[in-house]
């Protein structure tokens, strides 16, 4: 464990120091789980941004866009449940004053017990404390109701051998556990007693169920059809820490897949979600395979409403953590608003000439947290350098250009060319300052796949060095070529 915090580390002091992630109002003393983007990250996260919606919006024929306001009306989030149940559980350390998610500190001591341990603790609790034992058994209590998180928090701080005690300060001095509700208030309006209470989006999914009818009526969708939303939410939510792995402010992409359950099976749409899901992840995102796992939900921490939910999970730092979530849904959302907005959402399907309700299966994933994990997964180090081997497609740069020397005119010139050059095909970048070895390095910080190295010899026969970020291979490439080279290579 200690290796993957060291791990984790070095991923945050990389992303800084290299213009990936910034803390959040950092020369104020900073803003808690907020962050902005720097220059590299800025590329980093539209390219996997760009890429999401290629695949999943623009290259198929049964899903269409939108772009609801991230303002909404407060009946929204009444009828989809978040107003009463959109909470998270709470607990404070009286020693320390530091507040945390109660779900995710019992998780994470119960993944750092001993195995023989929690053995111990089962054998002597028998059918005693079913809440305790499936916790100590499977490592997973979100979703649980409050009392059982407080029962089971008990239990594990009154452990003679090893208490639940404090992260931060090594106390076992425990507020109750309570709900803390995640939404964000907006009051509407410029004369005080007069604003309407509105909501900042907790989610991009209402946005799709709400405007279903539009997108029926207005479009030539039929069943089955997915509406696709990318964009910010907000979630006044408590958390770790690990960088932008969960923030109160992220990045969203979110498809509601819109069914008739008498046509279509639920199971077989499911299972090509999922099979879709992990090959994105892994041949367009390009992440390791064993870092991969499908885990699906228990029976209590799965909302009510679904028939079934599993979370692809990756191995981050620390330890295999939610990275998409895909759920079947029924037809609970549009029930719901129809029950409170009086508006018949229903529709006729044209296969059976029936008016339904349709139900949807919902894959989501935030952006943010997909960042985070091509950084985790790309990152590699020896004793002579740091490289990031991002997959082409997202490296934030394509191509970097250097002129040999930097006080030589005319292999800046010749340089600029060919960045000029290469700039009309893809996103690249130049640079000219210090040694070609430095330069080298930076460029591998960063993920750059591939440098080009304009030389003396350059002026003569028109060629350029390039070199391979991963396998540091430099062949000579004629200029005319590069482009046609680069384009194959990206494939």
């Amino acid at each position: 464990m200690a290796e993957n915090t060291n791990l984790m580390e070095k991923i945050v002091a990389l992303a800084k120091r290299r213009g990936f992630i910034y803390p959040g109002s950092e020369i104020y003393g900073g803003l808690a789980n907020t962050y902005d983007y720097g220059p590299v990250g800025t590329e980093l996260l539209r390219n996997i941004k760009d890429l999401w919606w290629k695949n999943f919006v623009q290259r198929r024929d049964d899903v269409v866009g939108l772009e609801a306001s991230l303002i909404s009306h407060h009946k929204i989030w009444e009828a989809s449940g978040h107003t009463a149940g959109f909470a998270d559980a709470m607990i404070d350390c009286k020693n320390c004053k530091g507040r945390m998610r109660a779900d995710h500190l019992l998780e994470n001591y119960i993944e750092s017990l001993d195995p023989a341990v929690s053995a111990e603790v089962i054998n002597s609790l028998g059918v005693k404390n079913k809440d305790l034992v499936v916790a100590l058994k499977t490592g997973k209590v979100e979703g649980l109701p409050i009392e059982a998180l407080e029962n089971i928090r008990a239990n594990l701080s009154n452990l003679p051998k090893k208490p639940l005690v404090c992260p931060n300060c090594g106390e076992n001095d425990w507020t109750p556990i309570r709900k803390f509700n995640q939404l964000f208030p907006v009051q509407l309006g410029i004369v005080e007693g007069e604003q309407g209470q509105a909501y900042l989006r907790g989610e991009t999914a209402q946005g799709m169920f709400i405007n279903f009818r539009n997108v029926v009526d207005s479009t030539r969708v039929r069943l089955p059809f997915g509406i696709a939303q990318q964009g910010k939410s907000f979630r006044n939510e408590i958390t770790p820490g690990n960088s932008v792995f969960r923030t109160i402010e992220f990045d969203l992409s979110e498809i509601e897949y819109f069914f008739d359950p008498e046509v279509t099976k639920w199971e077989e749409v499911f299972e090509n979600w999922k099979k879709t899901i992990y090959e994105f992840v892994t041949k367009q995102v390009g992440v390791k395979e064993e870092n991969l796992r499908w885990r699906p939900h228990t029976d209590e921490e799965r909302s009510f409403y679904s028939k079934r939910t599993e979370d692809l999970e990756y191995k981050f730092p620390f330890g295999f953590k939610e990275l998409w979530g895909l759920a079947y849904r029924t037809d609970y959302d549009l029930t719901q608003h129809m029950n409170l907005s009086r508006k018949d959402l229903a529709i006729t399907d044209p296969q059976t000439g029936k008016k339904i309700v349709p139900h949807v299966i919902e894959p989501a994933v935030g952006m943010n947290r997909l960042m985070l994990m091509t950084l985790a997964d790309a990152y590699s180090e020896d004793d002579k350098r740091v490289v990031l081997k991002l997959d082409p497609k997202i490296a934030p740069y394509k191509v970097a250009v250097f002129p040999l020397l930097a006080n030589k005119t005319e292999l800046i010139d010749k340089a600029k060319q060919v960045f000029n050059e290469l700039n009309a095909h893809f996103v690249v970048t130049f640079d000219d300052r210090g040694n070609i070895g430095k330069r080298y390095l930076y460029q591998d910080e960063i993920g750059t796949p591939w440098c080009v190295t304009v030389d003396f010899d350059s002026l003569e026969d028109g060629a350029v060095t390039v070199r391979d970020r991963d396998t540091m291979e430099q062949e000579r490439v004629a200029i005319r070529d590069l482009a046609s080279y680069f384009t194959q290579k990206l494939g």
